[in-house]
């Protein structure tokens, strides 16, 4: 873990989807820079085992994230245990590939409607539930959602999931427009969106040679891998911290290059 500082301390921070992959990397970064943690999880096992790693600057639930009432009793449960909510981080999410999401010719009803449910109303329900309770409160919060580079910058032949590159743009967009409409009551929003990273919901592209073979020159900082969970930590804590006091409405690419790579190019073009 870095050894730099970050303005977190004493914060209190709901992370939903906090116990695994990403979440549960920034949540021991947040632990250890002295904030405390609400986390959530669909898996009781999942959050009890979180909670033993994070000790007692953190306290947890398991429940769906794309039911309302698990942001309301996520944050319910914040306040309860550390008197207060400051800023919520919202990372449960993942693929709809099984479900029937892919190419939109090939899309079924449930594909569509599980991935949307999933990965954008889940963050609508998670950033209602705080924002009204900063709202109690008084004195703003702050939150941070994540979207995907898919959002905005596709990957035909590798990562043709269209309902969930809906799903993290339209994250983009509500954040945007939360954004715009809380910033004079001190509440601000923005996103962060990571490539590909080696997460349980990405175990697909990673043990495929090809998609391999693609990330090495599309994510080709660092050698060309795939992104580790730690590797958004650095953003995430900076966007939740005090220092990031000033700044709404944006997203951060944290990518490997992702976005401003081509990947790798088979046939030359005459």
């Amino acid at each position: 873990m870095s050894n730099v500082r970050y303005d977190v301390e004493g914060l209190v921070v709901g992370i939903m989807g906090g116990t695994t992959g990403l979440g549960l990397s920034a949540a021991r970064a947040l632990v250890a820079h002295g904030a405390r943690v609400a986390v959530s999880s669909r898996s009781d096992a999942n959050v009890q085992e979180s909670l033993r790693l994070l000790g007692g600057s953190a306290c947890g639930l398991a429940g769906d994230a794309s039911s309302s009432e698990t942001s309301e009793k996520m944050v319910a449960l914040a306040v309860e245990r550390f008197g207060r909510l400051d800023a919520l981080y919202h990372v449960a999410g993942g693929s709809g590939r099984s479900r029937g999401d892919g190419a939109l010719h090939e899309m079924t009803d449930d594909g569509l409607r599980y991935t949307l449910e999933l990965n954008l109303q889940s963050v609508i329900f998670s950033n209602r539930a705080a924002v009204r309770q900063f709202l109690r409160q008084g004195g703003g919060g702050c939150i941070l959602n994540m979207g995907s580079v898919l959002g905005w910058s596709p990957s035909p032949e590798y990562f043709a999931s269209h309902a969930y590159a809906a799903a993290k743009a339209g994250i983009i967009g509500f954040s945007r427009s939360v954004a715009s409409h809380y910033a004079p009551q001190n509440i601000r929003v923005n996103v962060i969106a990571p490539a590909l990273v080696e997460t349980p919901m990405s175990q697909r592209a990673v043990g495929n040679e090809d998609i391999m073979d693609f990330i090495a020159a599309k994510q080709p900082l660092d050698g060309g891998r795939v992104g580790l969970p730690q590797d958004c930590d650095g953003a995430a804590m900076f966007l939740l911290s005090r220092a990031a006091g000033f700044i709404t409405g944006q997203v951060l690419a944290v990518d490997g290059g992702w976005t401003v790579s081509e990947g790798r190019v088979t046939e030359p073009r005459g």
